[in-house]
C-alpha cells in the first residue's frame, strides 16, 4: 500500500530569519523552542512509516573533516538505475541551467557550503564544517571542512569559495538567478577570504533569505577560471553536453563518466567523497547510478515494468493499479504529499519593440488582449481545475490558486481556496472590456477574433491532456487556442531566448520554506520573469512596468530585509493575492507525489522535503 512519510521527532521547519540570532559555531545546534512547525497535510495515506530523526555528526580523522551519514551501515556495490523524461540535460555547467532535469543531473556532481535538511528544513552544512552569525546580523563566518578533496584529488580550499561567488555568482556569470536573489537595496553581499579555511560574506542589511542562498553548487577554481577568463559568452558554452569525460573534477558523490544524448548516462561513486558511514567507510554506497533519458511519461513506466528501471513516479491514473499490484510486486509505493511544483498558464505581457529591427515582439492586438486583467481573469475563471484533477490527475491531487505551493509554511489559504469554474462570470469580465461573442466566435471591441497558440512540452502526457482540456474550456468563451506542444529543450529556448511566444504551460518547482527563492520570477528584473519578459540588455529597465508589477518588487524587496517571521509570512501573503487578482500566472493543479522503490535499496527515508533519493549517497542494494 502507499506510504505516507512522517518523522517521529523534530517534525519542524526553520524560519531562515531566526538564524540570524544563533551565534555558536555548529551546523548541529538546535533550539526546538524557536522553530516553526511544519505540517506535512494532505498525505492521505493508508499507513505511515515512523523514523526517529538523528543529529548531524562530524568526525576528523587524519586531519580530514567528515561528514558522518545517518542511515544505518550498508553494504558496497551495485548500481541504482532511474530516469528522466525529455531530451536530457543542456549542459552540466550548474551555473547555466535553467531547467529542471540539467540542474539535477549537474547537481549530482557539486556539492554546496550548505543544504536543506529533508528531516526537518532546517540550513545544515555540507562542504561547510560550521558557521556564525555575528552580532551586527550581516556578517557570515564559514569554516570549510579542512582535507576535503575535489575528485582530482585537488583541496577544496576558500580560493574555491570566493571564486565560486565573487567571480562566478557575483559578477553574472551563466544564468543570474542566484545573484539576482542575492540583491538586497540593488547591492550585493560581499565575500572575502580569512584564511585557507574561512571565508567571510556580509550582507548590505540583515537579509533574511542569506544562510539558504549559500546553498549553490561549489565549483573548482582550477577547473572553471579557464571559462571566466575566456568572457561570459564562453562560460555559456563552457561543460555544454559536449564535456569531455575523462577528467571531470568534482565534489559530490558521483563522478559522470558517460553521456549518450537521447539515451544515458552513467556516474561512478567519487572515490574522494567527504561523507563516511558509522565504520569509518567513504561513501557512497553504490558503485554506479544511472540515468536513462526516456522521452516520456509512457516510456519512464515501461522502462520500470520492464525492470530495466529501479524507481519511478506513478501517475494519477496508474495509482490504483500499482497499489493493488504492490502486495505482490518488487517495489514499495511512497507517498510524499503535495509536489513542489506549481503548474500553470502564463502569457506573454510584453508590449516592447525588438531594438534589432525595431518590430514589435507580439502583435499589438495580442498585446492588449493579454494586458487586460479583465481578459485574463476570465480565462482563470473559464478553467475547470477540478476536472483538470479528475481526468488529468485521475483524482490524484488537487486545484491550484495560488503562486505558493501547497505545502508552503507561507501558503494564504484564503487564496488557495481558490473558485470553481465559472462561464458567465468570464463573459461578464470579458463584456466590461468590450469582447463579445457573434455566432459562437469571441472577438475584441475592434472587431479581432480572439486566437492565440497555446505551448507547452511534447512527451508530457499530463501537460499536452491539459492544454486540451483548456482549449476546450476556452471555447466556451468562443475563444480559439491552437494548442501546440514542442520539444522541451525548444520550449525553454523560448521562454530563456525568445520574446515572442504568445501563451504557454509550464511548471515551476517552489520552496515550501523560503518565497525568496521565486524572486527571479516576481522581481521585474528576474531572469525568470516569464510574464513580462525584457531583453538580456534591458533587464533592469523599469520600461514599461506594470502596476502589479511593481507591488511585487516591493513586496519582495521588504520581505528580504524584515527580520520578524509573522511580518514576513503576511508580506508573502500578500503577494499571492497579488498574483491572484491580476492572473499574470494562471495556476492550475497539484499533483500528489507517488514514487515506486524497488525493495532491494535500503537506507530509503523518504520525506516530503527531500524526495526520496536526498540521501543518495546513503542507499545500498540488499539483494538478500
Amino acid at each position: 500500500m502507499v506510504k505516507s512519510i512522517i518523522m517521529k521527532k523534530y517534525v519542524y521547519i526553520v524560519s531562515v530569519i531566526l538564524f540570524l540570532s544563533l551565534l555558536l559555531f555548529s551546523c548541529v545546534k538546535k533550539d526546538k523552542g524557536y522553530n516553526e512547525p511544519y505540517v506535512q497535510s494532505n498525505l492521505r495515506a493508508l499507513d505511515v512509516i515512523e523514523y526517529d530523526f538523528i543529529e548531524q555528526e562530524n568526525k576528523t580523522i587524519d586531519g580530514v573533516d567528515f561528514l558522518v551519514s545517518r542511515g544505518e551501515v550498508g553494504k558496497f556495490g551495485g548500481e541504482f538505475i532511474t530516469s528522466v523524461i525529455g531530451e536530457g540535460p543542456k549542459t552540466f555547467n550548474p551555473f547555466n541551467s535553467n531547467d529542471a532535469t540539467s540542474s539535477m543531473l549537474s547537481g549530482i556532481m557539486y556539492d554546496g557550503l550548505f543544504s536543506t535538511d529533508p528531516y526537518n528544513g532546517e540550513v545544515i552544512c555540507r562542504l561547510a564544517k560550521e558557521y556564525s552569525i555575528l552580532p551586527d546580523k550581516m556578517t557570515y563566518i564559514v569554516k570549510l571542512r579542512k582535507g576535503v578533496m575535489w575528485s582530482d584529488g585537488k583541496e577544496i580550499t576558500s580560493d574555491d569559495v570566493y571564486f565560486t561567488y565573487n567571480t562566478i555568482i557575483f559578477g553574472g556569470y551563466g544564468d543570474t538567478s542566484t545573484r539576482d536573489s542575492m540583491m538586497v537595496n540593488g547591492k550585493l553581499p560581499t565575500v572575502e577570504i580569512v584564511d585557507k579555511y574561512t571565508v567571510k560574506f556580509k550582507t548590505p542589511v540583515p537579509f533574511a533569505p542569506f544562510l539558504r542562498n549559500l546553498t549553490s553548487p561549489v565549483v573548482p577554481k582550477h577547473v572553471y577560471k579557464f571559462a571566466t577568463d575566456k568572457g561570459k559568452d564562453y562560460f555559456r558554452t563552457f561543460h555544454s553536453t559536449d564535456i569531455d569525460l575523462k577528467n571531470p573534477v568534482v565534489s559530490g558523490a558521483f563522478i559522470l563518466k558517460e553521456y549518450i544524448p537521447a539515451q544515458r548516462l552513467v556516474y561512478e561513486r567519487n572515490p574522494n567523497y567527504y561523507v563516511i558511514d558509522k565504520n569509518n567507510k567513504r561513501l557512497p554506497y553504490l558503485d554506479k547510478y544511472i540515468v536513462l533519458i526516456v522521452g516520456d511519461l509512457n516510456n519512464d513506466i515501461l522502462k520500470f515494468e520492464a525492470k530495466e528501471t529501479d524507481t519511478t513516479t506513478i501517475p494519477g491514473n496508474l495509482v490504483s493499479k500499482y497499489r493493488e499490484d504492490e502486495k505482490k510486486s518488487d517495489y514499495t509505493l511512497y507517498n510524499l504529499g503535495p509536489t513542489t511544483n506549481t503548474s500553470f498558464i502564463v502569457f506573454n505581457l510584453n508590449s516592447r519593440k525588438n531594438k534589432e529591427n525595431g518590430k514589435y515582439y507580439l502583435s499589438p492586438v495580442k498585446q492588449v488582449w493579454f494586458n487586460d486583467k479583465n481578459f485574463r481573469s476570465a480565462i482563470d475563471w473559464a478553467i475547470d481545475r477540478e476536472n483538470l484533477v479528475l481526468n488529468v490527475l485521475s483524482g490524484v491531487g488537487e486545484p491550484l490558486y495560488t503562486a505558493e505551493s501547497i505545502s508552503s509554511i507561507f501558503l494564504d489559504e484564503k487564496t488557495a481556496k481558490g473558485h470553481g469554474q465559472d462561464i458567465k462570470h468570464s463573459m461578464e469580465l470579458l463584456e466590461k472590456s468590450g469582447f463579445y461573442k457573434k455566432e459562437g466566435i469571441l472577438y475584441d471591441k475592434n472587431g479581432n477574433k480572439v486566437e492565440f497558440e497555446l505551448l507547452t512540452n511534447a512527451g508530457n502526457t499530463q501537460r499536452e491532456a491539459t492544454g486540451v482540456s483548456i482549449k476546450e474550456d476556452l471555447s466556451s468563451l468562443g475563444i480559439t487556442v491552437n494548442f501546440k506542444p514542442i520539444e522541451f529543450n525548444s520550449l525553454v529556448n523560448k521562454l530563456t531566448n525568445s520574446l515572442d511566444w504568445e501563451a504557454i504551460i509550464i511548471s515551476l518547482t517552489g520552496n515550501p520554506l523560503e518565497p525568496h527563492s521565486g524572486y527571479n520570477v516576481w522581481r521585474s528584473d528576474g531572469a525568470l520573469h516569464l510574464f513580462n519578459q525584457r531583453s538580456e540588455n534591458d533587464i533592469k529597465s523599469t520600461d514599461k512596468l506594470l502596476p502589479f508589477e511593481a507591488a511585487l518588487n516591493q513586496i519582495f524587496d521588504q520581505a528580504s530585509v524584515e527580520i520578524d517571521f509573522n511580518k514576513r509570512r503576511e508580506l508573502y501573503k500578500n503577494y499571492q493575492r497579488v498574483v491572484a487578482e491580476y492572473n499574470p500566472i494562471i495556476y492550475l493543479y497539484s499533483p500528489t507525489n507517488i514514487v515506486a522503490v524497488r525493495n532491494k535499496f535500503k537506507n530509503i527515508f523518504p520525506t516530503s522535503l527531500g524526495g526520496v533519493f536526498h540521501n543518495l549517497e546513503e542507499i545500498y542494494v540488499d539483494v538478500n
